[in-house]
């Protein structure tokens, strides 16, 4: 039995909850989404992104959109992983979609046990906090989805590498792949692309 998501940490604050998706992935960008719902939203299905099916995710995904407050999707590509690091990454993503946001929140709610803000926005980090509150359940839905959406758009430029079903996971596959054909202008070459005993040569 799943547990009931909180609508809010604080009662009286305009509250954004921050996730992103893609932080583990080989290839393509990490996505980030930021989502202001409103203080009575209520959904049965909606959950941390990971427990739900692509279908759930994209049913969930025009609900969210219409009844939130305001919401924003904002990704940072391979090539800025590469350089700032996947975590720095992460990080820059969540600020860029929190300050693509049409309403200005009071405080936001962070997935995970650290953030970087750039924002004077006051926020507090929640360890699995998509699996606890609302709005950052729906932010990990939208992160989610556009992502695996982008990543079947470029399926379509490299299909050897089988992005349309491991979204540039590190799959059995998606490193055979690698092996064989070599690296993508998508991948992250900061990433350890291949198992230990194999080598790459850039």
């Amino acid at each position: 039995m799943k547990t009931k998501l909180l609508p809010y940490l604080n009662k009286d604050l305009l509250e954004a909850g921050c996730d992103e998706a893609g932080r583990g992935c080989l290839a393509g960008p990490v996505v980030a989404a930021a989502v202001i719902l409103p203080p009575d939203f209520e959904s049965s299905l909606l959950n941390d992104s990971k427990q739900l099916s692509e279908n759930q995710r994209n049913e969930l995904r025009p609900l969210i959109e219409k009844e939130a407050i305001a919401w924003a999707v904002e990704m940072v590509v391979n090539e800025d992983i590469d350089k700032v690091n996947i975590l720095n990454a992460s990080f820059l993503a969540m600020n860029k979609a929190v300050l693509k946001l049409d309403v200005k929140p009071g405080h936001l709610l962070i997935d995970g046990n650290r953030f970087r803000p750039q924002t004077e926005i006051p926020f507090t980090c929640v360890v699995k906090g998509d699996g606890k509150y609302f709005s950052i359940a729906a932010a990990s839905v939208l992160a989610k989805t556009y992502r695996d959406e982008y990543m079947e758009a470029i399926h379509t430029e490299f299909p050897d590498y089988g992005w349309k079903k491991n979204k540039g996971y590190p799959t059995k596959k998606h490193r055979e792949a690698i092996k064989t054909f070599g690296v993508t202008k998508y991948h992250r070459k900061s990433f350890r692309l291949l198992d230990k005993q194999l080598e790459l040569k850039f």
